[in-house]
């Protein structure tokens, strides 16, 4: 990580706003005496910026993005165990810093976002002989001409594509094309995602953390069969809710998980593989 004493103030769009949200709930986090998950990136990124980011670690955030990282965490590294040669793309990455917690000293990652996040991520993060950092968005396929002509990408090879915290700011039609991408390009990929319940989708402006950003949710699904509908080449192969690690550290979060007029509410971790890949399913919760 490149070192830094202050940044100038920061400008960014109102969906990569949004990435200061996670960045800012795992460095207070990592903080705390007995934390959940060890951040030690996000908290320098922290003392660094020039802004105010109590806004953006409430508790339900907090919780949420706390569940989702431990899972996201999880499941990448089972991948990786079972494929530790393979390609990691991480689409939309903000100020994640996921490479340093599941690295085994020889996969491959590229970090990718749009032009403005990446500016900022760049004050943070360098590349490297097995990690690199490309600007662009997902929606357009010179991502792919960017890593698949990097050097740094093997092919055939197994790749794992983590998309965090981007889909319900997507219309569907972009939703679509996204996928549509990848299973193009990637036939060998499996996937790792963050799907938002339908009913959600309509309440950001309610949302404890994102309504200070000016982002709006646009698209959700309430069973990830839907995105396999959506986009013929998917293959669901699990669905688990964050209320699974949400319930198990407070009581709010056990509540939230267990009452059945929220338990549906929450964010869900997703895992798909495309067809032309697609190992056997495992579980759908």
């Amino acid at each position: 990580m490149n070192e830094q004493k202050h940044t100038p103030p920061l400008q960014l769009g109102a969906i990569q706003e949004t990435m200061l949200i996670p960045v800012t709930i795992k460095a207070t986090e990592t903080q705390r005496k007995n934390a959940r998950i060890k951040d030690y990136t996000a908290v320098k990124i922290l003392e660094t910026l020039q802004c105010d980011t109590s806004k953006y670690d409430k508790f339900m955030s907090h919780e949420g993005v706390i569940a989702r990282t431990i899972m996201f965490d999880r499941e990448a590294a089972s991948f990786i165990a079972a494929h530790p040669d393979c390609t990691v793309l991480n689409l939309a990455c903000g100020l994640d810093d996921r490479f340093s917690r599941v690295d085994n000293g020889t996969i491959r990652w590229f970090d990718l976002d749009l032009a403005d996040s990446m500016a900022v991520r760049r004050q943070f993060f360098s590349d490297t002989d097995r990690r690199k950092m490309l600007t662009g968005s997902v929606l357009d396929t010179a991502w792919v001409t960017a890593v698949k002509s990097s050097g740094n990408y093997k092919e055939p090879s197994y790749v794992l594509i983590i998309i965090e915290g981007l889909l319900m700011y997507l219309t569907e039609a972009e939703v679509k094309e996204t996928f549509d991408i990848i299973a193009d390009f990637f036939p060998e990929a499996q996937i790792i995602t963050e799907l938002m319940c339908r009913a959600t989708a309509g309440f950001s402006k309610h949302h404890d953390t994102v309504k200070h950003t000016g982002a709006v949710f646009r698209w959700g699904i309430d069973n990830g069969t839907e995105l396999e509908e959506l986009c013929p080449k998917l293959k669901l192969l699990k669905e688990e809710s964050f209320n699974l690690e949400m319930s198990k550290y407070t009581f709010r979060g056990w509540l939230f998980g267990n009452l059945p007029k929220f338990k549906r509410l929450n964010n869900r971790l997703a895992v798909f593989g495309v067809k032309a890949y697609s190992p056997t399913p495992t579980v759908s919760v």
